[in-house]
């Protein structure tokens, strides 16, 4: 399948960054990744290649293990590692990881959606730039309506009244207001935006089958809320940082928007304990053992944050925020509830 092939090509752009998610038992040695197997058994007889051309003998993202002489490309190894049995629950891993969106998978003869092409991140800086700030537009009513308000520090997000909406059926695209995040990497340079569209007072999300969308450069890049110092809090969706971020203020956030990307996120060099905002299902896990393991090798402390519901924004919903940061507490380090949790 044309969805297939095109999901394979992606993700062996970013081949080390699967693999560090996916095969986290493994490690690399030159310009291999080498594992026990694609199930992510400790050992060294299995080797995907991480540079390559996209197609072809050689390519990036294709594996053979030497003690049984399978082989295979990245989306086998979601398939093996993840235990996976349905072609469908292989793509829509896959998308996750790439935050691309799901859809039903093409027939042989169906060209891929246009929406789910690359776009560069010189697009994602003319949205942005076309944006204008959060105060008193319907992006504020929206956030208020999941329990953030007032928003600090909330230069990462924009505005946009008009910004257009491809519906998944092929109509034409609609103008509609939406909520403009800027991804960017450790150098604060812009490489992508997320777009979350809402309805015209801003009273939830509008009501169209994907009102969640990114585009540009996401791998190992954030939505970012403070600049990180020492200590930073890191966890999947804009609305969960946010809500820790009223719970914890002053204290840096960084949302990776989705599980595969938390996981892949680059980390800064100079951090001395990293916060991780586990979302409580079997993805948020994953991301959260893998970019574990990557910090932990970096030298640096991890603390595991864990919510009493699906997330943190479920959490200040249900409770309020002062029993968000009651519950908190008792998570972060004495050093830093001094410092961050007294609201």
């Amino acid at each position: 399948m044309r969805d297939a092939a095109e999901l394979s090509r992606r993700l062996a752009r970013d081949a080390e960054a699967v693999c560090r998610h996916y095969l986290p038992n493994g490690r690399r040695q030159g310009q291999y990744w080498t594992v026990g197997d694609a199930r992510n058994t400790p050992g060294r007889s299995m080797f995907v290649r991480l540079k390559g051309p996209e197609a072809g003998p050689g390519a990036a993202g294709h594996w053979t293990d030497a003690a049984t002489a399978e082989h295979g490309d990245l989306l086998d190894v979601i398939r093996e590692s993840c235990g996976l049995t349905s072609f469908g629950d292989v793509v829509e891993e896959a998308r996750r990881f790439l935050s691309l969106p799901l859809v039903e998978l093409a027939r042989p003869d169906t060209p891929m959606p246009a929406r789910a092409t690359m776009v560069s991140p010189d697009a994602a800086q003319r949205l942005i730039a076309m944006a204008q700030p959060i105060r008193g537009t319907p992006v504020e009513t929206y956030l208020a309506g999941r329990g953030i308000a007032p928003v600090e520090d909330a230069g990462a997000l924009r505005y946009h009244p008009r910004c257009y909406y491809r519906p998944d059926t092929g109509a034409p695209a609609q103008p509609r207001p939406a909520m403009i995040a800027s991804v960017t990497d450790l150098q604060g340079r812009i490489t992508g935006a997320h777009r979350t569209w809402l309805a015209p007072d801003g009273s939830g999300k509008a009501a169209v089958t994907t009102p969640r969308r990114a585009m540009g450069n996401l791998l190992g890049n954030a939505v970012r809320f403070g600049v990180a110092d020492e200590v930073l809090a890191v966890g999947e969706g804009i609305e969960t940082m946010l809500s820790l971020r009223a719970a914890l203020p002053g204290m840096p956030m960084a949302a990776a928007l989705s599980a595969g990307h938390l996981g892949a996120l680059e980390i800064p060099r100079n951090l001395r304990r990293l916060y991780i905002a586990r979302d409580a299902d079997a993805a948020g896990d994953r991301a959260v053992a893998t970019l574990t393991a990557r910090a932990l090798a970096a030298g640096i402390d991890v603390q595991v944050l864990s919510p009493r519901g699906g997330d943190f924004n479920d959490d200040l919903q249900a409770t309020g925020l002062n029993q968000l940061r009651a519950a908190l507490h008792p998570q972060l380090t004495p050093e830093d509830a001094n410092k961050f949790g007294e609201g």
